[in-house]
Order: structure tokens, then sequence, then C-alpha cells
């Protein structure tokens, strides 16, 4: 997928009135690219437009307008885009319950070990590999940057419309959620671009 540039985004101004139809984009766009998984977490298949928004964002909320610190911004979410045969998704841990974050986030220690979440597709597992610097032994980030890297098999597969899941098997937690059509689609786009 091709990284976003300084061209690719809006000054601040500029943001401000493409903003609200940019965000309703965004906002469907990731309805389409929302997999819940079990009743804890959920991935955000992410492309370049909605780590656009993120970085329009992070420049609108923090008031960035010098072209070094944009490119800074720039930088660590490019990093987060797929590379080529690659899926990309924010993994979500989601706890309401103030109380019950840490030992919640607690049971999902080792969750970034191989082979714990995988996405399917028909009979080929894909392990999730999780970004660096988001748990420790004794701590975990309760949001992580994951990518899938398919093979030329897996990404046929999923074009083709084959069976595609997400499944974590960790501890007590275990759940399995089929991408939706949709989803799938999605992903073949990221894939072809």
């Amino acid at each position: 997928m091709t990284p976003l540039a300084l061209q690719d985004l809006k000054n601040l101004h500029e943001y401000e009135l493409e903003r609200p139809d940019f965000r309703r984009r965004v906002i469907e766009l990731k309805k389409r690219r929302r997999v819940p998984l079990g009743p804890l977490l959920t991935l955000v298949f992410e492309n370049r437009d909605t780590m656009r928004f993120q970085v329009q964002e992070m420049i609108r909320i923090e008031r960035i307008v010098r072209p070094d610190k944009v490119q800074e911004e720039l930088d660590v979410y490019n990093a987060l885009l797929p590379g080529p045969g690659e899926v990309a998704a924010t993994l979500f841990t989601e706890v309401s319950e103030r109380e019950k974050i840490q030992s919640t986030l607690d049971g999902f220690l080792g969750l970034d070990e191989p082979g714990r979440l995988v996405l399917k597709i028909g009979e080929t597992s894909i392990p999730a590999r999780f970004a660096a610097g988001q748990s420790r032994e004794d701590r975990i980030s309760a949001v992580h940057y994951i990518r899938f890297a398919l093979g030329p098999g897996e990404r046929d597969a999923l074009s083709r419309g084959e069976p595609a899941a997400l499944e974590v098997r960790h501890g007590e937690y275990h759940a399995r959620s089929p991408l939706p059509a949709e989803t799938r689609e999605e992903l073949v786009r990221d894939l072809s671009s």
C-alpha cells in the first residue's frame, strides 16, 4: 500500500472544511472493516483512508503545522499500513468497567504469541504478527497493531470468496468470527493496492 505523503494531507483550515464529509465516509468505511471477535476484542482493518483520517485528526487535535512535525506523524502512521501481500488491523480490547480494565488486560498477557490470533482463509491459518513494544512479560496494551501476511494462494482464495474468519484461542478466551462479504471485499482491494 502506498505510504501517505505530505501532499495527501490538508492544512488545518482545509481539513476543517472537509472534515464532516470525510469523517462520515471513514465511519462508513470502518463499519465494513470492523470485526468483533467475542465480547472483548474488536479488529478494524486499516488502509490509507483510515490512516489518513488518524493523521489528520492528530494534526487537528494537536494543532501541528510545522512540516517536519507533520512528517513525524506520517512516519508513525505509515509504519502501520500493510506491506505487499499483507492486511493490517488495529486490535482493541474493549472493557467498559474501569475497575475491570487491569484484570482483563492481564488475562490477555501472551496474546501476541504466534498462533493465538489467526486469520483463516479456507483451511489455512495465518498467524497475526503483533507490532513490537505493545506488551511486556507483565504488561499488555489495550490497543495493538497487527499484520497478516498472505501468500498468493490465500490472496487468490480470498478473491474467489472462500470462507474467511478471525479466530482467537488464548487461555479461557476462545472466539471465531467469519468475515462478512463486505470485509473480504475491502481486504481484496487492500491487497491489490
